[in-house]
């Protein structure tokens, strides 16, 4: 897999956030500003680096961000604002750049003030040390409790020129519907029209990232930023065919790396997809597979692997959708265990426990009740996961 695109450098340092931490440090930069994108944590309570970083987005422009594991830096008040400024102004310094062109990000425990302090003699270092080769390097820095780095590339012809996203994220647990709980990366050489980049962010993240969830949550920190340096040489992207193409592979790299997310839960043995059609409009199909793929009792059944249709058909009901009860069918892969709301019974159970032992199944539903169609992506909720949650402390 390629890891590199034309116009950014990257990099990851030990700055002793935590002690006795491995690389803790990493930065983003691109050679010049660039336009940027992003998208930010639905969560009311949001980190320091989330405020600082929604601020200075609004701009559409971005050269670097600055991303640090270890702490949240967030429910640390006006000191973390000032500590995420401090943090930034010092990478602007060493890039001999502007500061408001410096975004941030943070992942971590909560609650306790960044030691800035010990960080900011490792920025000049870090600065040197990122290089456009540097990208595993990058993705390897960010992670918390993950089980290892998440990384998705693709190319897409535009014409005769070829142009590359490259993406990486974090996430493992606090895995919700809005906007993820993750921090996200993701740079392209492609040429895009400011405005436009957004508005296809946006939405692609809406089809991606708000689409998958381990446990339902969303944290204070979330982050999503996508950058484009323009060094493909194409004509600035602001819809048309080659938009359509730029989109086809931004979203390929937003889905395999949300998926690689939900693969990564902690405690995940098994990944299950809900697909959900016949509904009266997309976005009612997309709250029932929602509602069943964050089902505490849908996500246990999938770690015994119990093909349980009846709990599925109950979290669909309790959806908040108008849906007839006496339509509804339902398949595990490819076997189906309901039509027209009744059990089929015979050997279905027994297949359908065959299709749900696999690592990743499909349950999908029909409610025949309009053209609507949506998914969402899961994992099981194991005894592993209760147990690490249990023992966690801030």
């Amino acid at each position: 897999m390629k890891t590199s695109v034309a116009g950014f450098r990257f990099g990851g340092i030990s700055a002793g956030i935590e002690e006795g931490r491995r690389p803790d440090l990493a930065l983003l930069v691109a050679d010049a500003d660039v336009p940027v994108a992003a998208a930010f944590t639905r969560n009311r309570l949001k980190g320091a680096p989330v405020l600082l970083s929604q601020d200075r987005v609004r701009s559409g422009i971005a050269r670097a961000i600055v991303v640090n594991s270890g702490n949240a830096n967030a429910c640390t008040g006006k000191p973390g604002i000032e500590d995420a400024q401090r943090l930034t102004r010092a990478v602007a310094v060493a890039l001999e750049g502007d500061e408001r062109r410096v975004l941030c990000a943070s992942t971590g425990p909560m609650g306790v003030r960044l030691p800035v302090n010990r960080i900011l003699p490792h920025v000049d270092a870090l600065a040197t040390l990122a290089r456009p080769e540097g990208f595993e390097e990058f993705a390897a820095t960010i992670l918390t409790v993950d089980r290892g780095p998440k990384i998705a590339y693709a190319e897409v012809s535009l014409g005769r020129i070829k142009v590359g996203v490259l993406g990486c994220a974090k996430g493992a647990s606090m895995i919700g519907p809005n906007m993820a709980t993750t921090l996200a990366f993701v740079v392209t050489d492609a040429a895009i029209e400011g405005r436009w980049l957004r508005s296809s962010l946006k939405e692609e993240v809406d089809l991606t990232f708000n689409d998958v969830s381990v446990d339902g949550e969303a944290s204070p920190n979330d982050s999503l930023f996508l950058l484009a340096s323009g060094r493909a040489g194409n004509k600035p992207l602001d819809g048309g065919a080659d938009g359509r193409a730029f989109r086809a592979a931004l979203r390929d790299v937003l889905d395999d790396l949300a998926h690689q997310v939900v693969r990564d839960g902690i405690g995940a043995s098994r990944v299950m997809t809900i697909e959900v059609a016949g509904a009266p409009d997309v976005k009612a199909a997309r709250q029932v597979a929602r509602r069943v793929a964050c089902s505490p009792l849908v996500k246990t059944a999938l770690f015994g692997a119990s093909p349980d249709w009846g709990r599925m058909l109950c979290a669909a009901g309790n959806a908040g959708v108008d849906l007839d009860p006496d339509r509804v069918d339902l398949w595990i892969g490819g076997v189906q265990l309901v039509a027209d709301g009744v059990a089929l019974g015979g050997d279905s159970v027994e297949r359908a426990e065959q299709e749900m032992a696999r690592e990743s199944c499909t349950v999908r539903l029909h409610l025949h009740a309009g053209q609507g169609e949506g998914r969402h992506v899961t994992c099981d909720l194991s005894d592993e996961y209760v147990r690490l949650q249990s023992q966690h402390r801030l």
